[in-house]
């Protein structure tokens, strides 16, 4: 996908979550969109593009964040307009649980459990497995036409403690870590 910024979406926007994302990032040489971040998402769609376009580095990690609310609202309409971009090669999106309600939520490929366990079914926002590959979230409905890989999350710098900072933010660094590997699959490197 020559001349297209890689970028990796996770659907929360909180600062807990930001700087989670920022530890991962460090490690995993991507580059978080501190522009993106925030709860809800302050950035349009056509706003985030042309920031991931700014970036330095790839793949760039974006956040978008709906802040609870069960409609369609700000981070939603970026993520569709991120996944849906000609300008860009959205490698995968972590999608992050949430206790909002009534949502549709979206059938994930795998999850990260609190304890940075891949796992086959979704997870809630603590991080517990639950019994299907649906995955409950604000900003997450959007995603039943994307065609990447979706990865559940719980709370990321949460979930009980288990993912905290002074724990190295494991099961966030594994829901990234998945994605990637998927683009090395995928670009014929492994």
């Amino acid at each position: 996908m020559a001349g297209k910024k890689q970028v990796i979406v996770l659907t929360d926007g909180d600062e807990t979550a930001y700087r989670a994302l920022v530890r991962v990032c460090r490690e995993l040489d991507c580059y978080p969109l501190r522009a993106s971040e925030g709860n809800p998402t302050r950035l349009n769609g056509d706003e985030l593009i042309a920031a991931v376009r700014k970036a330095p580095a790839e793949p760039v990690v974006v956040m978008v964040d709906d802040r609870g609310d069960s409609g369609q609202g700000p981070g939603e309409d970026a993520l569709r307009a991120l996944t849906e971009s000609a300008e860009l090669d959205v490698l995968g999106v972590v999608a992050v649980a949430a206790n909002t309600r009534p949502v549709a939520g979206v059938d994930v490929d795998v999850s990260v459990d609190q304890h940075g366990t891949v796992i086959r079914r979704a997870v809630d926002k603590d991080g517990h497995a639950v019994r299907s590959a649906r995955l409950k979230g604000d900003t997450v409905d959007v995603l039943k036409s994307y065609r990447g890989p979706v990865v559940g999350l719980g709370d990321p710098g949460k979930m009980e403690g288990h993912d905290r900072l002074s724990h190295g933010v494991p099961a966030t660094r594994r829901a990234i870590q998945e994605i990637l590997q998927w683009r090395e699959t995928r670009d014929g490197r492994r």
